[in-house]
């Protein structure tokens, strides 16, 4: 992308990428407003379609994706991915530290972003396709995974605070739990879930792998997710202190509900 001054529109485009579909933002980057969010949803059409062609089909709906931006992040959205201490890194071996997660092939190509600040590397394996897809649309972006994004910013709100606190992020039919503790990363899983009993059976064997008490520790809860729903509920009926995430101090303020700060937590903090 140029860089020339009279070239610049000053709009940053994320996207927040999956095979079923995809969500995204655009940011005024001179009033760090939100000018769009929307969601595609690709359940509607047969589960034999290329998802290339998935993704052809929501950029001509969506003609504000065609336009020109000084800035293009996407975040793939899976579950193929794994954090591991700096120390324990070589970056010849990425497909190695996955095999314990998850199957991994010969033909499976590996990324990572660094989180440099905390002494980590996120792992993770890329929706390929859609990323050369994207290379069409864009002479350039830049790509991560969705949970560098989320447990980057948990541990930048765990900052000086000296309780180990477990954060639940929901999206759906999967959950991830971090637990931290002074912008140290203790546990990190994600889980895929059906009911609201699978979800509170992981949450209570993690914590109680580190030793928490459902009467001390506190869990907030963020993503898809709200104080009247089911999850909700059956969290505050076996944990004494639940509460969501307080959206309103986190920094790109904007116009949209709790509700969608919430549940777009990821993307709008990219």
């Amino acid at each position: 992308m140029s860089t020339n001054i009279t070239d610049k529109n000053y709009k940053k485009l994320s996207l927040q990428v999956t095979l079923n579909g995809f969500s995204f933002c655009i940011i005024n980057k001179l009033s760090n407003e939100i000018v769009v969010l929307k969601e595609i949803d690709f359940s509607d059409f047969p589960s034999t379609t290329k998802v290339e062609d998935l993704y052809w089909k929501a950029f001509n709906d969506n003609l504000e994706l065609k336009e020109k931006y000084d800035e293009v992040i996407v975040l793939h959205d899976s579950n193929l991915s794994t954090f591991v201490p700096t120390a324990l890194f070589d970056e010849e071996f990425l497909g190695s530290y996955l095999q314990y997660n998850t199957k991994v092939f010969e033909t499976d190509f590996f990324a990572f972003d660094s989180l440099s600040n905390y002494e980590m590397n996120h792992i993770f394996i890329p929706f390929v396709n859609i990323n050369n897809y994207l290379l069409d649309q864009f002479s350039t972006f830049n790509y991560k995974h969705v949970n560098t994004i989320l447990v980057t910013k948990l541990l930048e709100l765990s900052k000086n605070n000296d309780e180990k606190q477990v954060f639940v992020h929901f999206s759906k039919n999967k959950f991830e739990i971090a637990i931290v503790h002074n912008q140290k990363l203790l546990l990190y899983n994600s889980f895929d879930f059906s009911t609201k009993e699978d979800f509170i059976y992981y949450l209570l064997f993690t914590t109680e792998q580190l030793n928490l008490n459902p009467e001390h520790f506190k869990v907030q809860l963020l993503g898809l997710i709200s104080d009247d729903s089911e999850l909700f509920e059956i969290a505050y009926k076996y944990i004494r202190n639940v509460s969501l995430l307080d959206v309103s101090n986190i920094e790109n303020k904007n116009d949209l509900s709790k509700e969608d700060n919430l549940k777009h937590f990821i993307l709008l903090q990219s």
